[in-house]
């Protein structure tokens, strides 16, 4: 998918470079924040990856509630749990990840990819950056 029709069906758009998170992706990413309560504590941004852009593992932390929900809006992307199976991201694939796992989320070597992410309230949150995700499992997806 090329970026300019990629754009046409990116309805939240992609915002600004995701310069403070930068270190832990490999490529360039993007966020557009949709919505922000601090009091309620509930964040939705919109992340958008360039072409084989990917995150570092990582871990949302809680010891009650918390995790992450992905909403997945346009282009494709890959989902992965630390010892699963990689799962294909398309429009309209929701993907709710409980607190203290580690996965890692990112585009397609040849695709645009854009998701909401929701950072789902709880007690005690925190968010883990780990190590990249090497290079033979990406390339094997």
């Amino acid at each position: 998918m090329t970026k300019e029709e990629f754009d046409k069906i990116n309805v939240f758009g992609i915002g600004e470079p995701n310069v403070n998170f930068a270190q832990y992706f490999i490529g360039n990413s993007y966020l557009n924040p949709l919505a922000i309560d601090k009091e309620a504590k509930l964040s939705l941004f919109n992340v958008t990856f360039e072409p084989g852009c990917r995150n570092n593992w990582h871990i949302h932390h809680a010891t009650k509630g918390g995790g992450q929900i992905l909403i997945c809006v346009a282009g494709e992307g890959w989902y992965q749990e630390e010892g699963k199976e990689a799962v294909s991201l398309k429009p309209g694939k929701v993907i709710q990840i409980p607190a203290n796992v580690k996965h890692w989320h990112e585009a397609k070597k040849d695709s645009w990819f854009s998701h909401i992410a929701v950072e789902v309230p709880g007690e005690n949150t925190s968010n883990e950056w780990c190590e990249p995700v090497a290079d033979n499992i990406y390339n094997n997806l």
